[in-house]
């Protein structure tokens, strides 16, 4: 940004905000950062046990505040600074707060972009949406990260060998040894039962009015290159690939964040 005097200074990070957010007795306080701008804006969504402070996240909020587009991002509860336990979340619990932080935030058409579980998350919010009203005018358009569709089942329970299961099944839980996370992640009972009330690659074909641009890395071990195959297959729409010859889940390597902005860039 480039202030009165012609100093070029870095955009300033938007307060986070505490949004309380209800549904079927469960309260909970979400962290959001929203920076307002001009349409189309920008909606992020991160992945499992990511974070609105994650690389991809900050880099395309300032990529948004230089050229003053708003932008809004989130912490699901039980991640980063929301409340929550990781052993309440479900998909349906992270899909309404995205419904809902969506609805208080977007007042004009957005560009709705997801990491992994939040590329699962994208597609069911734009499943929802363009259900209600085919034309969708509240989404300009989808960027979807190494989407994790139908997570719980094709990329957990379907690899899980049966003492696993067993231990989901019997103890309500189990960990997943992670290399993100020294301590693994949680995986529960919940999650992957309520999972089951969102498979996509089961279902008819989705039809969307607006493009989705889908980047996935070739070496990536946690949502594998066929998984975006198969969700171009199921998509009625204008759909493109990128495939990243050398590009692991995270795609958060320089030139892969300049991949992704340059993809935003064209949606607009």
């Amino acid at each position: 940004m480039r202030s009165a005097s012609g100093i070029v200074s870095e955009p300033q990070d938007p307060p986070v905000r505490r949004l309380t957010f209800d549904d079927d007795g469960y309260t909970r306080e979400l962290a959001v950062a929203h920076r307002d701008g001009g349409a189309p804006g920008v909606f992020w969504l991160s992945g499992f046990m990511s974070d609105l402070g994650g690389t991809k996240a900050v880099a395309v909020d300032r990529w948004c505040a230089e050229r003053g587009l708003a932008c809004t991002r989130f912490d699901y509860s039980a991640h980063g600074a929301s409340s929550g336990t990781i052993e309440d979340g479900s998909l349906s619990r992270w899909l309404a707060e995205t419904a809902h932080v969506f609805a208080e935030t977007a007042d004009g058409p957005r560009i709705v972009i997801g990491s992994s579980m939040g590329g699962y998350l994208a597609m069911l919010l734009a499943r929802r949406l363009a259900a209600a009203d085919p034309a969708c005018p509240q989404i300009a358009g989808l960027v979807l990260i190494a989407p994790a569709i139908d997570m719980t089942e094709r990329l957990m329970w379907a690899g899980f060998p049966d003492e696993i299961r067993a231990e989901i099944m019997d103890k309500g839980s189990w960990f997943r040894p992670s290399p993100y996370d020294d301590g693994g992640y949680l995986i529960t009972r919940r999650l992957i039962e309520d999972g089951r009330e969102h498979l996509m690659f089961d279902g008819p074909q989705i039809k969307l009015s607006f493009p989705v641009s889908i980047l996935q890395g070739r070496l990536d071990d946690d949502v594998p290159p066929d998984v975006s195959l198969d969700l171009a297959g199921l998509l009625d729409a204008d759909v493109s690939l990128s495939l990243v010859r050398d590009g692991d889940h995270r795609l958060s390597r320089e030139q892969d964040i300049a991949l992704l902005l340059r993809t935003i860039e064209q949606l607009i």
